[in-house]
């Protein structure tokens, strides 16, 4: 696939020389910092050291408030409380995040997941019936709810009250709840719009420990599942979620809980973790669970600290994810023939592809790597239960919940954000739906957004990759969108005659520039085999990638992740 390089364009010089003299950094560290609106040493001391002080006052959201005494009296009053979550891993770790503090204040508590395959998305009726059941008073629900108009009021006339904690996209009509938290609805002071179902939940909490003298340093050892949700739900990272990821990512490394301790050892993660460790090697298999089996068997790992029961899970949820990726192949390859072989659908800005017997549990995915090898909005849907429900997902600057929405007549129901949504139809309603979406999206998405873009922060040589410049460039982590781990472009490069293919697919390169030789770079270009050409060309060419240290038997080197390469006349026309 060809990309489009776009380098961003430098900020004031001058400032770009003083932040950097008053930080004891170089240019180019400075300018990354600029490129954040982050201006000032003040502003850079609060980048580089997030403080748990500086968290926004939870009663700023509203409802905060009413929510609060509802959870304080039914704690007094010895109240059935149930917690509800939905299965993926924003809402089993909202629901352990909840669950697991509720419980160890003694409080009357339990937790609820909906099963993907008979119940769904979100707030169902068949948990509030169970809810019913079991004489539970309070429901709160996580991760979900803000659209749930009519289950809402089912629970409400069996007498049950409900607490929203959602992040979604609200609808035209807020649910009669008895309090709803939800930084999106307009009419919310909260300052910052951007927390994930969990965050919700951890501010709901942190409402509760400040009204009624708790230790708030007791609350903040739940972070780790703040953070692995903050990941793995690709909510920004910026503001109070870069700060509450910051210290999550903390805890997990210094104290995990034993669930998350099982899930390391058995995917051998590294001793540290970093978030993209979390988003590739924790969120995976937590949300394999709820895909394959049930997204319980995830909050029971997740709450648990019973040897016997973490091996026991922590196994079962491996298998869960080595399953999942074997249906993930399976039905990406089935999905790419079904579009290759329709002229119709290759020539289209959209892909919609439904398939009866696909795996509900893995058409998120599956969405996700259409979008990928095409590179334009996508759904996948599969029939379940009678109707044929399904993911989009969708590329960067399109809002695919709009389009989606245009079409809502279509739908019996749908939900999500700019970039990946749910939604559910009568399978008759898929041919309509498909071109009416298609119609959609080609009315109002940009030529433009459908290649591929990469976006660079910097032209750099070689030689001004430091230790120092590495040791900088890592305390700007966690890295994740709105502030995504910055790429580099290095113009004038030639090989040393030492790159080599790997496995047929992928380029291990040694390379440097023409106008210094001294300085040699290595690095990995996965998937870019048929780079060599350009290596091998005798012209100059240009590397566009991300700086890591490679470490090995306790020696570090500084080598470069490869996004893409080309020739330099070429790179210099983006």
């Amino acid at each position: 696939m060809e990309y489009k390089w776009s380098l961003k364009k430098g900020g004031d010089v001058e400032l770009t020389k003083e932040l950097a003299e008053q930080l004891n950094i170089g240019e180019d560290l400075a300018s990354l910092l600029i490129n954040r609106d982050i201006h000032s040493f003040e502003e850079a001391r609060s980048f580089f050291r997030p403080d748990l002080s500086t968290l926004h006052d939870p009663f700023l959201m509203k409802d905060m408030d009413k929510a609060v005494r509802r959870l304080t009296l039914a704690i007094e009053e010895s109240e059935n409380i149930l917690v509800y979550g939905d299965y993926d891993v924003d809402g089993t770790t909202s629901v352990s995040l909840v669950y697991s503090f509720l419980e160890k204040i003694n409080a009357n508590v339990g937790f609820y997941i909906p099963d993907r395959y008979k119940e769904g998305y979100g707030l169902s009726y068949l948990g509030i019936d169970f809810a019913e059941e079991n004489g539970i008073d309070l429901m709160i629900c996580l991760d979900c709810g803000i659209k749930a108009v009519d289950k809402v009021k089912y629970a409400k006339d069996k007498g049950i009250d409900i607490i929203i904690c959602d992040h979604h996209r609200p609808g035209k009509t807020v649910p009669d709840a008895y309090a709803v938290l939800d930084a999106k609805q307009k009419d919310c002071p909260y300052p910052y719009k951007e927390l994930c179902g969990c965050g919700v939940g951890f501010k709901l909490l942190q409402g509760f420990v400040e009204t009624n003298g708790y230790d708030m340093q007791d609350l903040y050892k739940y972070l780790d599942l703040v953070s692995i949700a903050i990941g793995a739900d690709i909510v920004p990272i910026t503001g109070e979620n870069r700060t509450l990821a910051y210290y999550g990512l903390k805890v997990i490394n210094e104290n995990p809980r034993p669930g998350i301790k099982a899930l390391m050892d058995i995917a051998k993660a590294p001793k540290e973790m970093t978030i993209t460790d979390v988003v590739f090697i924790i969120g995976p298999r937590i949300n394999a669970a709820g895909r394959i089996h049930t997204g319980a068997r995830a909050v029971e790992l997740l709450v648990s600290d019973e040897e016997e029961t973490l091996k026991k899970l922590s196994v079962e949820i491996d298998d869960f994810n080595t399953r999942r990726k074997t249906l993930d192949k399976s039905i990406t390859r089935e999905a790419l023939e079904m579009i290759a072989n329709d002229s119709q659908l290759m020539n289209a800005k959209s892909s919609v592809v439904f398939k009866r017997d696909w795996h509900k549990g893995v058409v998120g995915i599956v969405a996700s790597r259409l979008t990928e090898h095409y590179y334009r909005p996508t759904i996948v849907l599969t029939e379940n239960d009678g109707k044929a429900t399904g993911s989009a997902r969708s590329v960067k600057h399109f809002d695919v919940y709009n389009a989606i929405e245009k079409c809502s007549d279509l739908l019996e129901n749908f939900g999500g954000h700019k970039y990946a949504a749910g939604l559910t139809m009568k399978v008759e309603n898929i041919q309509a739906f498909q071109e009416r979406f298609e119609t959609a999206v080609a009315g109002s998405i940009n030529s433009d957004w459908l290649t591929p873009e990469i976006s660079i922060e910097r032209e750099i040589d070689f030689e001004r990759i430091t230790p120092k410049f590495i040791n900088v460039l890592n305390q700007m982590a966690p890295f994740g969108p709105g502030n995504m781990k910055p790429v580099f472009v290095t113009h004038n490069c030639q090989n040393t005659a030492y790159s080599k293919i790997l496995k047929e697919s992928h380029l291990k390169l040694y390379v440097n520039q023409i106008n210094s030789p001294q300085v040699k770079m290595g690095g990995i270009a996965f998937g870019m085999a048929d780079k060599m050409k350009i290596l091998e060309s005798g012209k100059p060419f240009s590397v566009a990638y991300q700086v890591y240290e490679n470490e090995w038997q306790g020696n570090k080197k500084i080598e470069i992740m490869v996004k893409d390469i080309k020739l330099m006349e070429d790179a210099l026309q983006n």
